[in-house]
């Protein structure tokens, strides 16, 4: 079984049927769950926000997060977070 490190190895599935076969293959490394799960919590103050999006990608997003154990909204910002990070590492 392969061990995914990083989220961009987690590829865009076109099907039920391919995330299926992608994940009876692979599985996420023990950090990277726990960095998912941990992210953000030493935050002391949190804005809400209204974001309007396709509501087929919303249901892809909370398919792919209920399939990783992890909450749809904690997952998109840990995406987020990420990107930020690679944005700042790029621009140095």
């Amino acid at each position: 079984m392969n061990v995914i490190n990083e989220w961009e190895e987690i590829p865009l599935f076109d099907s039920d049927d391919s995330e299926l076969s992608f994940w009876s293959e692979n599985r996420l490394s023990l950090r990277l769950m726990e960095r998912s799960m941990v992210s953000g919590s030493g935050l002391s103050d949190s804005v809400t926000i209204t974001l309007r999006m396709d509501p087929r990608m919303l249901a892809k997003i909370k398919r792919l997060a209920k399939s990783r154990f992890l909450n749809y909204q904690s997952m998109m910002k840990q995406w987020l977070s990420e990107r930020l990070e690679q944005e700042a590492r790029d621009q140095r």
